[in-house]
């Protein structure tokens, strides 16, 4: 079939929540989705056309169902798109169809095995999770649970694993928050050795039940291969992989020869697997390092980079890992992004540590959805080559300090490192006591007798915080 012309028929389109695009052509898809980033990354320089999907349909490796008693009887599905309510899914046309047989198969088995189902205070099941490698034909389960008891999970696995020959794990995870798909709780095998063995670009991956692996094969491979192509690695390249999950971009990239590979992500299981598919592949040069931003650029001090690429989650990139990067001075960041929103924001502000975009592409890995992935790779400017200015009128005079940051970056820092608001005049007041000179006439009283607030203690202390972290005292 012709998507790029044709619609793609779906009983369950504006009903089910997953895919928001049916109602167009692939073709109109796409050019939607080329819209957004050059509306939203344009500015940057010019935006390379999406690379799109041979097929479609059918693309999603990991399939997830959720389970709800509700009024004595069982709902069982995905989210519903007019309210959190769930939507009955026989056969959707963008999901594996062995990785969700999978999934049915649990659900014909509750019966069986007394099973009862959670209600939002008791009950055992939440959800069920299965991923299916695309090289290996692997499939990995998870039944996520409250933390009841779970009588006969051994017989109930392998009675499941027998119904679904390609099964070759599934565990139990605990999950007692108010998150119905979290996925970070106990881990218990209750069948196999708790993972599948999947290929990526030439690279065999080892994934776990609980570690991140992007849904969609064919697209990961072009994406993977572009943020390897940008970086131009070379032997003698120290390579930093931030947010690596399992290890992929930088196993991939690291495969070309370099010197040395460091990776980090705050998620223990993806980074034990990353040490793993490091061995798996033959590199005796890597490391990985387990924790949130702010606690692995502590660890990794000022060492120095040749390229690092980042894979962050939605949310983009913390400011202090921006910082790092900036100080550490790659010749090549490379950032993959599933937001092109907080990319942009990330890529405005890289700007600012003296870093330019030189190539943007977007690549669809989510066809039937508004999102797309997108690889940017940002060089270092070259001072002796490179001047920019772009001055508003009002900063030509600027004290030397005053350039430093603005009143408003002031109030910002301060905001989201110490919760505390600040005023302008609390800042001219900080700055006076640190003695740093202010325009003439800017922030004084209207007389020179006239009363003014003083900046309290607390604050006075977080506005200094601010100051030193721009430079200015």
């Amino acid at each position: 079939m012709d998507y790029m012309t044709t619609k793609r028929e779906c009983k369950y389109a504006g009903k089910c929540g997953a895919c928001q695009t049916l109602n167009l052509t692939y073709e109109r898809e796409l050019s939607m989705k080329m819209k957004k980033e050059i509306t939203l990354l344009g500015k940057f320089g010019h935006v390379e056309e999406i690379l799109s999907m041979p097929c479609p349909v059918r693309y999603r490796n990991k399939v997830q169902y959720l389970f709800r008693w509700d009024r004595g009887r069982v709902n069982y599905g995905l989210y519903r798109s007019s309210d959190s309510g769930l939507v009955h899914v026989d056969d959707c046309m963008m999901e594996d169809k062995e990785a969700a047989a999978v999934c049915h198969t649990v659900r014909r088995m509750i019966d069986k095995y007394n099973i009862t189902v959670f209600d939002g205070r008791k009950g055992l099941l939440r959800h069920v999770m299965a991923r299916r490698a695309r090289s290996t034909g692997e499939i990995v389960c998870a039944v996520v649970t409250s933390a009841g008891a779970f009588p006969n999970a051994k017989e109930f696995a392998e009675d499941l694993a027998k119904r679904c020959p390609g099964i070759r794990s599934i565990s139990r995870i605990i999950n007692d928050t108010e998150i119905p798909l979290w996925m970070n709780g106990e881990e218990t095998v209750l069948y196999g050795e708790g993972y599948i063995v999947d290929e990526l670009c030439g690279c065999p991956f080892k994934i776990s039940a609980k570690s991140f692996y992007q849904i969609n094969p064919a697209a990961t491979e072009l994406l993977y291969r572009t943020a390897v192509d940008y970086a131009g690695i070379r032997e003698t390249d120290e390579i930093l992989d931030a947010y690596c999950g399992i290890g992929t971009i930088g196993i991939i990239a690291a495969k070309e020869g370099c010197r040395s590979l460091v990776g980090f992500d705050v998620n223990a299981d993806a980074v034990r697997d990353a040490e793993e598919n490091a061995k798996r592949n033959g590199l005796t040069n890597a490391r990985y390092l387990c924790g949130d931003d702010a606690a692995v650029v502590r660890t990794l001090g000022e060492r120095k980079w040749n390229v690092i690429f980042a894979d962050p989650p939605r949310a983009g990139c913390d400011r202090k890992f921006l910082d790092f990067v900036g100080k550490a001075a790659p010749e090549k960041f490379v950032y993959v992004s599933c937001n092109p929103e907080t990319l942009a924001r990330d890529m405005g502000y890289m700007k600012k540590h003296g870093y330019r975009t030189e190539r943007i592409q977007p690549v669809d890995m989510f066809p039937g959805t508004t999102h797309a992935e997108t690889v940017c790779l940002l060089s270092k400017l070259n001072a002796k080559q490179h001047i920019e200015i772009n001055l508003d009128m009002d900063e030509l005079d600027l004290t030397d300090a005053e350039k430093k940051a603005t009143y408003q970056e002031i109030k910002d820092y301060v905001l989201e490192h110490s919760g505390l608001k600040v005023s302008s005049l609390y800042i001219a007041q900080v700055k006076q006591k640190c003695g740093i000179i202010e325009r003439e006439n800017y922030n004084k009283p209207k007389s020179e007798d006239a009363k003014q607030p003083q900046c309290p203690p607390d604050k006075e202390k977080a506005i200094k915080e601010a100051l030193t972290h721009f430079g200015m005292i």
